[in-house]
């Protein structure tokens, strides 16, 4: 089985890459930026790692963030225009997901529109 990287984001001059192959492995990386001054911890991409956001949501007193990147936003895109699915709905619950799952902040290139989405159901 191939290892994804995902990063972990201390909001230090270095990026650093982890391999999710065993999510004690990044629980191990995340403590290593944790102790070298993390100001947060981020998952990209979140989508497929929400075990991890919430592993490190549930390990560390810092704000996860969760990045839901390009390539699952262009699926999405491309599914609603072929009329496959409902794109609101499908964002929505999406977003949702990485918020149960412990996500503090979601970075999103959906954002404009689910805003508004949300906007409408007030």
């Amino acid at each position: 089985m191939a290892s994804t990287p995902i990063r972990l984001m201390p909001l230090a001059p270095a990026m650093m890459l982890a391999t999710v192959s065993r999510v004690t492995a990044v629980l191990r990386e995340a403590e290593s930026d944790v102790a070298e001054g993390a100001d947060m911890l981020m998952v990209k991409p979140a989508l497929a790692y929400l075990d991890v956001v919430r592993a490190l949501k549930e390990r560390f007193d810092l704000p996860v963030a969760a990045y839901n990147v390009s390539a699952e936003y262009s699926m999405i895109k491309a599914a609603a225009q072929n009329g496959w699915i409902d794109e609101r709905a499908i964002v929505l619950e999406m977003l949702t997901s990485m918020k149960r799952a412990g996500a503090d902040i979601i970075l999103t290139y959906f954002a404009k529109d689910a805003a508004r989405w949300l906007q409408e159901n007030r």
